[in-house]
Parts: structure tokens; sequence; C-alpha cells
């Protein structure tokens, strides 16, 4: 099967933020930094090794509806968090 080379591999409004590279103790406000970045139509693909229930709290505390968050994936130890900027 060969690929049309024309057609991109990637979405160019989708971010990756992968989170286990990032020291805990600087995580969270890399997370808001980065997310803050982002304009309107851009994704933000986080991954993660749990399910970060409470920074979802905070998310949607600081940016309302601002951000939409969608599960990619939501399996132990692999967790895949889209965080789309609404416009």
């Amino acid at each position: 099967m060969t690929q049309d080379a024309s057609l991109p591999m990637f979405d160019p409004h989708v971010y990756p933020f992968d989170a286990r590279g990032v020291s805990k103790r600087f995580r969270h406000a890399a997370i808001f930094g980065a997310l803050s970045a982002l304009q309107p139509g851009e994704t933000m693909r986080f991954c993660n090794d749990h399910d970060p229930l409470p920074l979802l709290e905070q998310i949607e505390a600081h940016f309302g509806n601002q951000v939409a968050i969608a599960y990619v994936a939501r399996e132990p130890g692999q967790i895949v968090i889209d965080f789309q900027i609404q416009g």
C-alpha cells in the first residue's frame, strides 16, 4: 500500500504535550502555559500515565468553556486527552 505524500501525516493544529516528560513540580504550570499559548481552533493532545481528574477540574475552573476536553484514550497507564481552544 502506498501513501499519498501530498497529504499531511499530522494535523498542523494539534500539538502534542507528553506530561510524563515534565517534572511533577512544574507539570501544572507547563500545562496551563501551553493551553494559554494556543489560538482558537488549535488543540493540545495531552498524554499522561494517569487520569488527571483534579487537573481537569482546575482547567475547567480557569478556562471555563474556552477549552473543550475530549478523551482520545482512557486506559490504565495510557491517558490521551485533546484540549481544544474554542473560538
